[in-house]
């Protein structure tokens, strides 16, 4: 079955960027649309656009911030979501990357497992939620679940589509040269792959945070989604909206740091050396 690539999983263009880099201008615009959002933050619960018992100023949110910076149980359930999210997130990746490639050598798997794949990969993973309860509790390995299997298949299906597109030619003249199987992998499977693979890697990090943070908020597990759950139901709204901002800002993070392994892993590609040329 021959899979269809959605837009916005597509690995980077090969073609060097037309536009210039982000220069001072684009910076302070960036700077000021975020000043903007802030004040809006602050002004619309001041204004009593919104209550302030569902949606406090922005002032008390960081104060809020600030408390739950200085309490220690906050940076041990850190600890436990980015836990949850790392450990997935290898799992995750090392399952995909080998399982793409093993499919991707074996003409008789491609053909045998494409029906498989395209059944298994849109079941959402939040449905798998009471299997992990039933299985697991509360425990770590709950969480787990949920992570490995949602981050799983953005790794493989990027690996199989990278497969596709290995130029027969290439492929051809390796067997010619008596190259065998793992050879081929690679010198010519591999290198075609890569940026199919990277592009996996970044979706399945962005995914496998939302997935620890959406176990930790439903099942109780041990993290930041349960923090946010108990201030929920505490009716501490600040320290609710407190660990909402953490939780963004732990994924811009982590979406930055997986741009920058892309492109240092990438620096060989053409994609990347035409963004550094302009």
């Amino acid at each position: 079955m021959k899979h269809t690539r959605p837009d916005d999983a597509r690995p980077k263009s090969t073609r060097p960027r037309q536009a210039g880099r982000p220069g001072p201008a684009n910076a302070a615009l960036g700077a000021a649309g975020l000043a903007g959002f802030l004040a809006l933050c602050e002004a619309v619960p001041r204004l009593g656009i919104v209550s302030e018992d569902y949606f406090p100023p922005l002032s008390r949110i960081a104060d809020a911030l600030v408390t739950e910076l200085g309490d220690r149980t906050f940076w041990t359930a850190l600890g436990d979501t980015l836990t949850g999210w790392a450990v997935g997130l290898a799992i995750a990746v090392t399952a995909g990357i080998l399982a793409g490639v093993g499919i991707a050598v074996v003409p008789f798997l491609r053909e045998a497992t494409a029906s498989t794949i395209e059944f298994l990969r849109p079941i959402p993973s939040v449905a798998l939620i009471p299997l992990a309860v039933l299985l697991y509790g509360t425990e770590l390995r709950s969480v787990l679940l949920l992570v490995v299997y949602a981050s799983f298949w953005q790794v493989l299906i990027q690996v199989l589509y990278g497969v596709q597109d290995v130029d027969p030619v290439a492929e051809e003249t390796a067997r010619s040269y008596g190259l065998g199987t793992w050879a081929r992998v690679r010198h010519v499977l591999w290198p075609t792959a890569l940026p199919y693979v990277m592009t996996g890697v970044r979706l399945a990090a962005a995914v496998a945070l939302i997935l620890a943070v959406t176990a930790e908020l439903v099942i109780g597990a041990p993290g930041l989604g349960a923090r946010i759950m108990v201030a929920q139901t505490s009716q501490a709204v600040p320290e609710m909206y407190a660990l909402v901002v953490v939780t963004g800002a732990l994924g811009l993070v982590i979406n930055v740091g997986a741009r920058t392994v892309e492109r240092r892993a990438l620096a060989w590609h053409q994609s990347v050396r035409g963004e550094v040329a302009v």
